[in-house]
């Protein structure tokens, strides 16, 4: 179940967002103004803040400030000011939409659904693009590999090797398999450069090469990787 936060001083407002959100399934936590929704956030998982922008204490402008110094949760803000240099500040501050007071509220709880979808896509691409192979993270969007939080540096052709390799744990595949996926090119039947790359990967990644944690030999048949 998802957690919306709803900061307004207008009890009334928070009222009838609290009512159309939970009619669709989410929790709701209330907060009267930015110092109250801080407190909140550091002591409750929330999925989406819906902030005002005039409040007492803390407004909405420092209060986003404030989240987005330790959060990248989705952020729409409320404001009775329709100007345009109004929505423009407020989506600097790092909101990720702007909705004008008064509002319709169905039209919130789209704004609310359509957030909350692009956080859950985001959220999915980023796991999809991490192989984990006990300390070792290889990052397929970033191209990077790091041990134990250290990143390591591979040239692209043992990066290639690498997350071939990671990508399916378990399967053995052959110097010529290896080649020809990763060189885009014709296995040279007495050609040792694939050896070569693995034995560098093996330099890069492992505390002892000649006793490999992650690249197991299978004499005779290829290399492969264990989970």
């Amino acid at each position: 179940m998802n957690t919306v936060l709803v900061v307004d001083d207008d009890s009334e407002i928070r009222d009838v967002i609290h009512v159309y959100l939970r009619n669709e399934g989410y929790r709701i936590l209330e907060a009267v103004d930015g110092l109250e929704a801080l407190d909140v956030l550091k002591s409750n998982s929330v999925q989406l803040v819906i902030l005002d922008v005039m409040m007492p204490r803390m407004d909405g402008i420092k209060t986003c400030f404030k989240i987005r110094e330790t959060s990248t949760i989705p952020i729409i803000m409320l404001s009775a000011k329709e100007e345009d240099i109004d929505k423009i500040t407020g989506l600097t501050t790092g909101a990720d939409d702007y909705v004008a007071k008064p509002f319709n509220p169905l039209e919130l709880l789209a704004r609310v659904k359509a957030q909350l979808r692009r956080q859950t896509f985001s959220a999915k691409e980023a796991n999809d693009s991490l192989i984990r192979i006990q300390d070792l993270v290889i990052d397929k969007a970033k191209h990077s590999v790091t041990m134990n939080g250290i990143e390591i540096s591979l040239t692209p052709r043992e990066f290639s090797i690498l997350q071939l390799l990671a990508s399916s744990p378990g399967q053995v595949f052959s110097a010529d398999k290896i080649y020809e996926s990763v060189w885009n090119e014709p296995f040279g039947y007495s050609d040792n450069t694939v050896m070569v790359h693995i034995r560098n990967l093996r330099e890069k990644i492992e505390d002892r090469p000649r006793e490999p944690r992650y690249i197991k030999t299978v004499w005779g048949v290829g290399y492969k990787i264990e989970k």
